[in-house]
């Protein structure tokens, strides 16, 4: 039934949009807000589910109810609210949007998108973002990046990888072999070949070419990206390698990294778990604990409090604790 993974959020059944409009409106009007009665209605509905709810709601109360949510919540229950009401190609849209705009740029978060998407989820993405921001997403990169990681960014914004499934063996092999010319067997490195075939080739031929690659050198090619390159691109290329290998623990890794060490990175946690929730974040949260020895709930109650950590629990598949 999932082919692409194990969901934790799934549509809620017996759904009724009207009946959710007017209890999201009773639990945001008056003195207060029942903010259990909002997790329980916003976390426990897929995202289309939401936008009917969404409708409903303006038109039973004329009220647009993100705009309700962010005068009634704060802080990053409200993010988290506000970011799972949006269709989530919106969704997408502004956090690259985001991750460009301002001082600086969050080179992670192009990353992390665009590296894991596939072709037709880039494609909805880049015409919604010309919708939106009335700009080309491929030119806003062009100026937000530069260099080897610009070209590559801009190789995976074409969204051209080969999507058939379709296996060869020799022609890993000859893969192999050039990725090798291109960096370990040069002085300097020939990024434009490793841009080329990591991002037009399929994942199960790159799982082959990885495997190829392995037995010539007697090292995988993720430590052979890590001695030829550095920064961003060596970040982006080595997104790729994870996800063609493991996709949950790409994500694993990513959750791990928002709550390890001093502070927490939310922005990082709301977005991983806004985005895959509806796709495999039960196998996301079996490779957390398989990877780091704790499950991922230990992990949220650590780092985060109140609403807040009862939402993402929900939106994970964890039933809250009494603290």
């Amino acid at each position: 039934m999932y082919p692409f993974g194990t969901p934790t959020v799934f549509p809620a059944q017996n759904f009724d949009p009207v009946k959710d409009a007017h209890d999201l409106r009773k639990a945001m009007k008056g003195f207060g807000t029942d903010e259990d009665a909002l997790i329980n209605i916003i976390c426990r509905r897929s995202n289309e589910q939401r936008q009917e709810i969404q409708r409903q709601y303006k038109t039973h109360f004329g009220k647009d109810l993100i705009e309700d949510i962010r005068s009634e919540t704060s802080g990053n229950f409200e993010k988290l609210l506000v970011g799972l009401l949006r269709p989530i190609v919106d969704y997408y849209c502004h956090e690259l949007n985001d991750a460009m705009a301002g001082i600086g740029t969050d080179e992670d978060v192009l990353i992390e998108i665009l590296c894991t998407l596939s072709n037709h989820e880039i494609h909805t993405i880049k015409n919604q973002y010309l919708r939106l921001y009335g700009a080309h997403l491929e030119s806003e990169l062009k100026s937000e990046t530069s260099g080897n990681f610009k070209r590559l960014l801009v190789s995976l914004c074409t969204a051209a990888r080969d999507e058939s499934g379709h296996v060869d063996r020799a022609a890993a092999q000859s893969d192999a072999r050039e990725l090798l010319k291109a960096g370990e067997l040069r002085v300097g490195t020939d990024e434009s070949m490793f841009n080329m075939i990591l991002c037009q080739r399929n994942y199960q031929q790159l799982k082959l070419i990885f495997q190829e690659y392995e037995t010539m050198t007697g090292h995988s090619l993720e430590k052979a990206i890590k001695k030829e390159f550095s920064g961003d691109i060596m970040e982006g290329l080595i997104a790729i390698c994870r996800c063609v290998n493991n996709k949950a623990e790409y994500f694993a890794s990513r959750l791990h990294k928002s709550m390890a060490g001093i502070g927490t990175n939310d922005k990082q946690l709301i977005r991983v778990i806004i985005t895959r929730c509806e796709i495999d974040m039960a196998d996301i949260k079996a490779a957390f604990e398989r990877m780091y020895g704790k499950s991922l709930k230990s992990w949220i109650k650590g780092d985060t409090s109140g609403h807040y950590k009862h939402a993402l629990y929900a939106l994970v598949g964890e039933q809250r604790s009494n603290s």
